[in-house]
């Protein structure tokens, strides 16, 4: 039940569409332009890189918050104390899903990326480096936002497995560690199936390239 409990609050904080709403204050539905993603990137390319940094700020820190209010209220209730990073993962999970699926806009939301982004800030500070190097390292060397997002998940995941196996996660059991590696994985595969499209862009050389200080081609 608690995990369930983390999981709903995790959505409602994630169905907090930052690009929506602040699309919306700037009189256009964020949903018609560009891509018609409700995410980061899109709002980037139609709207500028204030904007895209403003969202980018809204769509992280729902999820931290999520995290926080699992932390401070419903973690401590817990049968086992070990539990705790298996339960920030749900909540993180539900924000992720209450992005990319928001109730109210016909579940037709981003995906996920930049939620992720306030797992990992929340998580463990660990994983921060990585996720840093891998998304940054990427980004700025090509350009292209899927191609580092997807490498955040897949070093995210990896990463997940090494430092629960060598015990640098708290003392859980193997089973809650096994269902930890099996959520961040299915968070793994919604992303790749979110980013389909782009990934066969990629694959054929035709991904659409962002930059921060320059003019971005909209589509």
């Amino acid at each position: 039940m608690i995990r369930l409990v983390c999981l709903v609050l995790g959505y409602f904080f994630g169905a907090f569409q930052t690009a929506y709403f602040y699309g919306k204050m700037q009189g256009i539905d964020i949903r018609t332009m560009g891509s018609g993603n409700a995410g980061t990137t899109n709002t980037l390319r139609v709207l500028g890189t204030k904007a895209g940094l403003i969202v980018l700020a809204g769509d992280v820190i729902k999820t931290m918050l999520a995290i926080a209010v699992a932390r401070f209220l419903i973690i401590p209730k817990a049968a086992d104390p070990n539990m705790e990073y298996l339960l920030i993962l749900y909540t993180a999970a539900g924000a992720i899903l209450g992005h990319n699926f928001p109730f109210y806009m016909q579940f037709k939301g981003g995906k996920g990326i930049a939620s992720t982004f306030g797992l990992i800030l929340s998580f463990h500070p660990w994983f921060i480096p990585m996720g840093v190097v891998m998304f940054l390292g990427a980004f700025l060397t090509t350009h292209y936002v899927s191609l580092g997002s997807l490498l955040i998940y897949a070093g995210f995941v990896v990463q997940m497995i090494i430092m629960g196996q060598t015990g640098n996660l708290g003392d859980m059991s193997q089973g809650m560690l096994n269902e930890m590696y099996i959520l961040a994985f299915l968070l793994m595969a919604m992303a790749y199936w979110k980013h389909r499209e782009n990934i066969k862009r990629l694959l054929t050389g035709t991904e659409r390239k962002t930059y921060l200080f320059k003019k971005n081609k909209v589509d």
